[in-house]
């Protein structure tokens, strides 16, 4: 049974680090969320780790950058692991081969430019080129999502999918919301990819590749490798669906991207539709609440 809590306080004490989310969590995309950055500096202040967990395609130091522009102060927070921080080292191994084509935007570029001094002569070898010369596909997300769709790279995927060319899915999620605005990202490619049989690998939430690394961190940092870890996230799919998966407990942010699921009060979420969405969905995480704070 799922309970519903409203102040992270309530559950802190149970947890020595938390692996929280970014959109619809800490931010939305154009400004932080007050109550959030409250909770996060108090669950540190009492001693515990925050690692910020996102399906960013982007690697660490440009998902540093956003926070900055956004305004999310860096002491509430102690490290990040990105989707794309996984994947690069996925590619830097040879997941694909060294000659990739594309399929992202011009604000993902630093995937090819930022990367940890440990895999740099692997990743300097990588080079961009036409889909029909390519050992693989990477796909960070739409050229353009605010105004482009998936069913406008079907003609691509298609080709990629008859050339054999397997697909590294840089940010599994498929949709987040612009403050208002709805966008779609790379996991929607993806999916669309995995149903025409294409072959695809993913390297964010929900899959092991982003809590491996993720775990790595967190043992650097702390010195210890029995952290207790809450995972903090809107996405049902994602964050929960990837918590269960590894064994942690989840605290499910209802006011995030499933918002208008469960009534019309994002604070509150409606404790009979939650049930009934939650049993739907087949989990049942340890915590929810409406907004983080």
């Amino acid at each position: 049974m799922t309970q519903i809590i409203t102040r992270l306080a309530e559950i802190a004490p149970n947890y020595t680090a938390v692996f929280c989310d970014l959109w619809g969590c800490l931010h939305n995309g154009k400004e932080p969320f007050a109550a959030a950055v409250t909770a996060l500096r108090a669950f540190k202040a009492q001693g515990g780790t925050v690692l910020l967990l996102t399906n960013s395609p982007r690697p660490k130091p440009s998902v540093i950058a956003q926070l900055d522009r956004l305004g999310v102060p860096r002491d509430a927070w102690d490290e990040i692991v990105s989707s794309g921080d996984a994947t690069q080292i996925a590619l830097a191994q040879g997941a694909i081969g060294p000659k990739v084509h594309h399929i992202g935007a011009a604000k993902d570029e630093s995937f090819f430019t930022d990367y940890p001094s440990d895999i740099a002569d692997q990743m300097q070898t990588i080079t961009r080129v036409p889909l029909d010369q390519a050992d693989g596909i990477l796909c960070t997300g739409l050229a353009d999502d605010r105004v482009e769709t998936p069913d406008e790279y079907r003609g691509k995927l298609l080709l990629g999918k008859t050339l054999g060319l397997t697909m590294l899915c840089a940010n599994p999620d498929l949709i987040v919301d612009l403050g208002e605005t709805r966008l779609y990202c790379a996991g929607a490619l993806a999916a669309e990819y995995d149903s025409m049989g294409g072959k695809t690998m993913y390297f964010g939430k929900p899959h092991p590749p982003i809590y491996d690394l993720a775990r790595r961190k967190l043992a650097d940092r702390t010195g210890e490798d029995d952290a207790r870890v809450l995972c903090i996230g809107d996405g049902i799919g994602t964050d929960i669906r990837g918590a269960a998966g590894e064994g942690l407990d989840a605290l499910f942010v209802t006011g995030g991207i499933a918002a208008a699921e469960f009534g019309g009060d994002p604070a509150n979420p409606d404790p009979v539709r939650l049930k009934a969405w939650l049993a739907a969905q087949e989990l049942s995480p340890e915590y929810a609440i409406g907004l983080l704070a």
